[in-house]
């Protein structure tokens, strides 16, 4: 497989992760408002362990299981207890959209530190698109940057760190381990972190939030399973960018769920991350073109 159709490849799961992923964090809001967040980490981590190991068991892949590269596994571990319990903190307090807005920091410092980590060169087509739609992801914060200021803002600002840490540790995992190592490994180390950090202030899970959890599981599975492979196949730089299409599915979910519009900075804004990443879609295929004629 090429670069080119790589990254093409990797495109379009990333745009598959963020839908998945904005149904889990609706579940995620949900569920954060009857359990303490380290516990919704717990819960999404324990709700979709099943699957995951059903995943690796159809592709045969528990007999390399041990043979993985464990301290870039035990760090996407660690890393993922604090994504998910910072982001769990921060949906208390903000809406979809708004958590969005400020996690949209990350595909930044993913291209940034593709750079310094991976030895990516990134044109200037793609620095303008990363600029452009940081532009808009201001333009949502509004000009006094007020988003970062509370302590939900803070927490989806750290998850944010905790994610783009985590994406380039995956992008290097990915030369020597396999898409079922690194989901079995992340969600194994997730449940087991989250769970034990969670215990001493736990709660009992209401039989009532059953099929939110099941929900949680299903959409938590496919996204990691989709997210994993944009990262695998794709330069980090290139795919980090499709993370602000999660805005739209935001504004939808809040709009459904809650009876909340974002209001016009958000909408203008949204139009301007969208666009940059629409821009980068169509650089990608002309490359792609250009090179299979």
């Amino acid at each position: 497989m090429s670069k080119v159709s790589g990254n093409l490849r990797s495109i379009y799961a990333m745009l598959i992760a963020v839908f998945m992923f904005s149904l889990m964090d609706t579940a995620m809001k949900l569920l954060a408002a009857h359990y303490p967040a380290m516990q919704v980490a717990a819960l999404r981590s324990l709700s979709s362990l099943p699957l995951v190991c059903a995943y690796v068991a159809w592709r045969g892949g528990f007999g390399t299981m041990l043979r993985a590269r464990w301290s870039l596994h035990v760090l996407r571990g660690a890393l993922g207890i604090g994504m998910l319990a910072l982001f769990a903190y921060g949906l208390k307090r903000l809406s979809l959209a708004e958590a969005y807005s400020v996690f949209f920091i990350a595909p930044a410092l993913i291209t940034a530190m593709s750079v310094f980590f991976l030895k990516e060169s990134v044109n200037l087509a793609r620095w303008i698109a990363i600029v452009v739609g940081l532009a808009g992801v201001l333009v949502v914060l509004r000009p006094e940057g007020g988003g970062f200021l509370t302590l939900g803002g803070l927490a989806v600002l750290g998850s944010a760190v905790c994610y783009a840490i985590s994406a380039i540790a995956a992008r290097i995992l990915a030369r020597t381990d396999s898409t079922q190592q690194m989901m079995f490994w992340l969600m194994l180390l997730m449940a087991l972190g989250a769970t034990a950090l969670a215990a001493p202030d736990w709660v009992g899970v209401d039989p009532g939030h059953l099929l939110l959890l099941c929900g949680l599981a299903v959409s938590g599975f496919f996204g990691q399973l989709a997210i994993t492979e944009a990262f695998s196949h794709g330069e980090a730089s290139v795919v980090a960018p499709f993370e602000y299409s999660a805005l739209a599915w935001g504004v939808a979910i809040d709009w459904l769920m809650w009876s909340t519009l974002p209001d016009s900075y958000t909408m203008i804004g949204a139009a301007i991350i969208i666009g940059s990443g629409l821009y980068l879609i169509r650089h990608e295929k002309s490359h792609a073109e250009s090179e299979h004629p």
